[in-house]
């Protein structure tokens, strides 16, 4: 309890010598929300940090560095040694996956900084003959680097797994990203910094400093106005041709802010990276007051960043803008996502789709916010969506879909309410509480027809009359929304019948053409993806057991079909008893798409354009499917796909394949145009923009 009061008066000493400057450089309504951020709750300590202890004596490790590197990471260092060597040993812990160099360069420290940092395997180090201050070190380790992308790194700092890929992998994901920054956090656990917005006087403010870092809220990669030089990546190329770090910053503070601005300049983005988490003790190497010690360098440098960016910050809110203000300004406009659970491009077709419709959201301009009707997401769906830009609502962060359109509903442009069960509980609400959105219903695929054709599968008359209130639902759905997306021109069509004034537009599968790696030779096996829990796959996988894959074999005894997807124990024992290789959900189907002969797709109902197939044709892969699994998706018997609706027909096309190696190249050829055509990202990006228009 001493130990908690003596930080809390620590606390309010700091916070009262900065209250004069941040005054000053805030306005009123930053300096009270800052203040009572200080004064909150202290949160547990984060094991899940696991930070490197800090010691002076160097003890033997080694960086797993390249003489060839891609990453170039840059060090200015000025004593505190043992801060140095933590973070080093951090670095050694969780390494970049590129190849990668680390320069320490040693600001004239005062201390044997250079005698122990010598011992480092695998470390370049620089020591500057005199003292040049963070921005001259900074430059001179720039200088130095031979990586065709830059990471500039406080000294202070642990870096956590997957840092570095993940700064890398954002100038992959957003090409107009110029600078990406980390999540910086504190020892503590709680947010330093999700990026940075300045203001009209060039004061700036931390976004979610002092915030839980795992709210969702925060880790989901945005653009921002400037992220702090503590983690900070910038193409080597780029970062020469605007100058670099600007010396008339030296020694330091505003360099990073200038940088930002200086990038932004020449029509770059500068992006907040939340799933690069990186442990920054703020304030080691300098002193906390203001107006003493390297501080007194911050109000400084901010009159010379007003002076130089006079023109751009007279387009920056003014002090005293309330931040979400601030955020909602900088969007073109929130889309809200919605539908039954938080999408996994791993588990199913429906969700690679979902995943590659918001990115084209995002791509052009749009925050999107995502929130899964039974309101769970694991951390590492946040991680993976966020890393994408994609906002996650889910519990205990927000209570539901119906709070949050109550809190938002004003600011909302457009709903994407995804299946009949989700839309018909939430399209009264959008209309309340965001009159002004455009409410779109996303059918993913008509149930009603997926049910129709079950029923007549079975034989049913419950499911019948099941299929026909299903289908009452929808037709209702559809005619009040704005615009309702189907997969195929096929459900088009059919809709364009039932409610001929409905607005029907087609936004299908969307995949990458990943293309072929190889021809035919040595290829025999058959492909089948899907999981267990879709009943037109549970029937598909009882039928290729019991008769389709008998039949192949009587021609061809050694012939498998695999099958990648998510089945129970007790239905995975089996299928694999009646001859299926049973693989389990695969996280990767590449090398599966590059040895077998053809995909499979017995599906004998459902509804829709079959994510199964598009996947094996986007890979060059030939697909031997039912009349059902290639309606509606532009494909033709020979030309680019094989159809079989029986176990003989299975066999026959089998053979086909496996004896005529040029129907085989002429399939995966046209395959692959018919993805391009039909089912690339190129094919879904309008059909969005009308909807939103």
């Amino acid at each position: 309890m001493a130990n908690h009061l003596s930080w809390r008066y620590r606390r309010l000493q700091t916070l009262a010598q900065r209250m004069r400057t941040s005054i000053a450089l805030r306005g009123w309504r930053g300096t009270l929300s800052r203040i009572s951020q200080g004064l909150a709750k202290r949160p547990a300590e984060d094991d899940s940090l696991q930070l490197l202890p800090q010691e002076a004596v160097y003890s033997h490790f080694t960086l797993p560095t390249s003489a060839s590197p891609y990453l170039s990471v840059i060090i200015p260092v000025y004593g505190k040694v043992e801060y140095t060597l933590a973070c080093l040993r951090s670095i050694a812990e969780a390494p970049p996956q590129s190849p990668f160099e680390v320069i320490v360069v040693d600001d004239a420290s005062p201390d044997n900084t250079t005698t122990v940092l010598a011992q480092v395997k695998g470390l370049r180090l620089l020591r500057n003959v005199q003292n040049l201050g963070f921005v001259g070190s900074c430059n001179a380790g720039a200088a130095a680097a031979t990586g065709s992308l830059l990471i500039f790194l406080n000294n202070d700092t642990q870096v956590t797994r997957g840092w570095a890929d993940a700064l890398q992998r954002s100038f992959e994901l957003f090409p107009d990203t110029g600078i990406a920054g980390s999540q910086l956090v504190y020892p503590d656990g709680r947010l330093q910094e999700a990026g940075a917005w300045v203001f009209a006087d060039a004061s700036a403010w931390n976004i979610g400093r002092f915030a839980s870092r795992k709210d969702p809220a925060f880790r989901y990669s945005r653009t921002v106005d400037y992220v702090s030089g503590a983690s900070l990546a910038i193409p080597r190329s780029l970062f020469t041709a605007v100058g670099g770090f600007d010396s008339r910053y030296a020694p330091g503070y505003y360099e990073d802010t200038d940088l930002a601005f200086g990038v932004r300049a020449v029509g770059r983005q500068v992006r907040y990276v939340p799933d690069s988490v990186v442990v920054h003790t703020e304030g080691v190497s300098s002193a906390l007051a203001e107006d003493d010690g390297m501080k007194r360098f911050q109000a400084v440098n901010r009159h010379k960043l007003a002076e130089r960016w006079a023109d751009a910050l007279s387009r920056q809110p003014s002090t005293g803008t309330p931040l979400v203000t601030i955020d909602q300004d900088r969007r073109r406009g929130t889309v809200l996502v919605a539908d039954v659970s938080t999408p996994d491009e791993s588990r199913d077709s429906g969700s690679l789709r979902l995943i590659s419709m918001m990115r084209l959201l995002i791509a052009d301009g749009w925050h999107v916010a995502f929130a899964p009707d039974d309101g769970y997401a694991d951390d590492d769906a946040i991680q993976r969506l966020g890393a994408l830009g994609i906002e996650v609502l889910a519990k205990p962060w927000t209570p539901g879909i119906p709070g949050w359109l109550a809190a938002h509903g004003g600011s909302l442009t457009a709903a994407i309410l995804c299946r009949h069960t989700v839309a018909s509980q939430y399209a009264p609400l959008v209309r309340r509480h965001a009159p002004q959105a455009k409410l779109v219903f996303d059918t993913v695929d008509l149930h009603f027809l997926r049910e129709e054709r079950a029923a007549q599968q079975a034989g049913s008359a419950a499911l019948a009359r099941h299929a026909q209130a299903t289908m009452k639902q929808e037709l209702a759905l559809i005619a009040r929304a704005d615009t309702t997306f189907v997969v195929s021109p096929f459900e088009q069509e059919m809709l364009g019948r039932l409610v001929p004034d409905a607005r029907v537009d087609i936004v299908s599968n969307i995949h990458e053409v990943h293309g072929r790696t190889r021809d035919a030779e040595g290829r025999s096996d058959v492909l089948f993806v899907g999981g267990f829990g879709h009943p037109p796959n549970a029937d598909a996988m009882r039928w290729m057991a019991s008769d389709i894959l008998p039949a192949m074999r009587r021609s061809r005894p050694g012939v498998r079909i695999l099958v990648a997807g998510d089945v129970p124990d007790a239905d995975r024992q089996a299928l694999s008893d009646a001859g299926l290789t049973m693989l389990g959900r695969v996280e990767d189907l590449t090398p599966l798409m590059a040895s077998c002969l053809a995909s499979i797709a017995p599906l004998r109902f459902g509804a829709g354009v079959k994510g199964k197939v598009n996947m094996a044709m986007s890979h060059g892969l030939p697909v031997i499917g039912t009349s059902v699994a290639v309606e509606g998706m532009h494909l033709s018997d020979g030309h680019d796909v094989l159809v079989a609706d029986t176990p003989d027909g299975f066999a026959t096309a089998y053979e086909r394949l496996a004896n005529d190696p040029a129907l085989w190249m002429t399939l995966s050829e046209n395959a692959l145009g018919n993805v391009r055509r039909h089912f690339s990202a190129d094919a879904a990006r309008d059909p969005l923009r009308r909807a939103l228009s």
